[in-house]
């Protein structure tokens, strides 16, 4: 059974990324967090087409840690509805599962 998913989050902004990111990399429920700067969203809210330009973090970690990672997301984030979604890792390299086994916290 695959153990390992991607998260992708949306943020308003590189700063809230890099928070976000940071947070989750010291309570060690991420191995890796990716931010890539000035992405264009379009989006549905709130019964409209509308538009921002965001910041988008990929997370690699254990599937288990969705929930955690989820509400620690939801208390740093400046959205009421923040973009959390989740995607199973298939077809690892062994030596980069062996380092994701490594680096996220077993305990959690």
């Amino acid at each position: 059974m695959n153990q390992y998913s991607i998260i992708f989050i949306t943020t308003s902004n590189i700063k809230e990324a890099k928070s976000i990111g940071n947070a989750l990399l010291k309570a060690r429920l991420v191995a890796c967090v990716n931010i890539v700067n000035c992405i264009e969203s379009l989006f549905w809210w709130q019964g409209k087409i509308d538009k921002a330009r965001e910041a988008l973090l990929i997370i690699k970690t254990r599937k288990r840690l969705f929930s955690k990672i989820s509400k620690l997301v939801k208390k740093n984030h400046s959205y009421q509805t923040p973009e959390i979604i989740s995607f199973p890792l298939e077809n690892i390299d062994p030596g980069y599962r062996r380092w994701l086994d490594a680096t996220i916290l077993k305990s959690h």
